[in-house]
């Protein structure tokens, strides 16, 4: 999977045409024998036999009804589906990152797809951090298409130097290694886990792995979780390995620096982030860069990650809602996430789910709060400051989870 940036979510106005353009009939409506679907790139250098394999088998289903693929990119996909929801024009289907779904889904610019859920193949064992992405207010909104998970980054070498000999399978094993990685390598400013003390990503894994969660919508009212017991349990947890296994700043955000570039420099005898870091660890450590799966607090089970991912969507301006739902059932059909599988990305599916490091490493998931306003959490560095005050000792943790629990509620329950 490619690293994508989000670009400028869509704005009122735009939505506000567009809900008008549906409920009138105003918007320029796609021919019933023609179906325009928007993908990213990917499908088109990656995997164009899959593609083609899925509008074969629709139009086997519905003779006399063309597929018209439009290939986007993921830099200006946003900005171009804004103007077609103002204007009409646009697609049947759309690929959605995940991260990007939410906003859209809070303003209506989706069809509701529950009533097709049963017709999706493997719906009952999706990804659970990918299923939830495409899922607001109990309503389905987007189909998960692929996944893409966040692993250990390592160097064998460095590993093999510290008489590491078999990979850590519990979180504790993790931490223990990393003391014979210190001492093998003790220059100032080594790290032989490099996380960043504001990655959410890394510390909210801890909270999830312990049965804890950010927030929750309960009869109506999003209620913030990071007080629990379990999540409490789970912010100690990162608390105690942070500070034993990283020597990174313990109030800058993973991008200052990149995790990757301290790797590079030779500064990182291991990194935990999406599995294409390993793009990006130098010339020098390709060859002895090697990838594990990140474990969990229990022996035998993954911690529970972040996946990135797309989903795909019926935007409402369609009038071909039943017929995308047919064209999103064949591009996800157990044939055509095994052929994504055998391209090298992760199946939409627990059930499908095979031995690779990256899948392995998919099998628990988690993902953030699907409220209209959870961007503002984001934006308002809300959970990066509470990992902060808990590293520095500012606040303890307790002191640290009540005020970011309450702020996380109090922005999520905006109207």
């Amino acid at each position: 999977m490619k690293r994508r940036n989000i670009v400028a979510l869509v704005g009122v106005a735009v939505l506000a045409a567009a809900l008008t353009a549906a409920s009138t009939g105003a918007t320029k409506k796609a021919a019933a024998n023609s179906l325009t679907v928007w993908l990213q790139v990917d499908a088109q250098s990656g995997w164009p036999d899959v593609v083609a394999a899925a509008n074969q088998q629709f139009q086997s289903d519905h003779p006399g009804t063309t597929v018209n693929i439009q290939y986007q990119n993921w830099g200006d996909h946003l900005q171009k589906f804004d103007a077609t929801l103002a204007g009409g024009g646009g697609p049947d289907v759309i690929e959605m990152g995940n991260t990007e779904m939410t906003k859209y889904m809070a303003a209506g610019a989706f069809a509701d797809l529950s009533s097709y859920r049963s017709t999706f193949a493997n719906s009952s064992s999706w990804l659970k951090g990918l299923a939830a992405s495409g899922s607001f207010g109990g309503k389905l909104y987007g189909v998960p298409y692929y996944a893409g998970s966040r692993v250990v980054t390592y160097r064998s070498d460095l590993f093999k130097k510290a008489g590491i000999t078999k990979l850590p399978s519990t979180t504790a094993e993790y931490a223990a290694d990393a003391q014979k990685l210190l001492a093998k390598n003790p220059q100032k400013g080594f790290s032989p886990i490099y996380i960043a003390g504001t990655d959410w990503y890394v510390a909210m894994s801890f909270v999830f792995d312990y049965g804890g969660g950010i927030a929750a919508r309960i009869s109506g009212t999003w209620k913030g979780l990071l007080t629990t017991p379990k999540s409490i349990a789970g912010l100690t947890a990162f608390k105690n390995f942070f500070l034993a296994t990283s020597r990174a700043s313990k109030t800058t955000d993973e991008t200052h620096p990149n995790p990757y570039d301290v790797y590079a420099q030779g500064q990182a005898a291991s990194m935990i982030g999406p599995s294409w870091f390993s793009c990006c660890v130098g010339t020098k450590y390709k060859a002895a860069t090697a990838q594990f799966v990140m474990p969990g607090h229990v022996k035998g089970q993954a911690i529970p990650g972040f996946l990135g991912g797309s989903d795909l969507a019926v935007p409402v301006t369609s009038s071909n809602t039943a017929l995308a739902a047919d064209w999103i059932k064949d591009f996800t059909s157990t044939s055509s996430e095994k052929a994504l599988q055998a391209k090298g990305n992760i199946p939409n599916a627990t059930n499908l789910l095979g031995s690779s490091v990256n899948e392995r490493a998919a099998a628990r998931s988690w993902f953030v709060p699907t409220a209209k306003h959870w961007v503002d959490v984001e934006n308002g560095n809300i959970l990066r400051n509470m990992l902060a005050q808990i590293l520095t000792g500012k606040l303890t943790i307790k002191q640290a989870a009540s005020s970011a629990s309450d702020n996380i509620a109090s922005v999520l329950n905006q109207p």
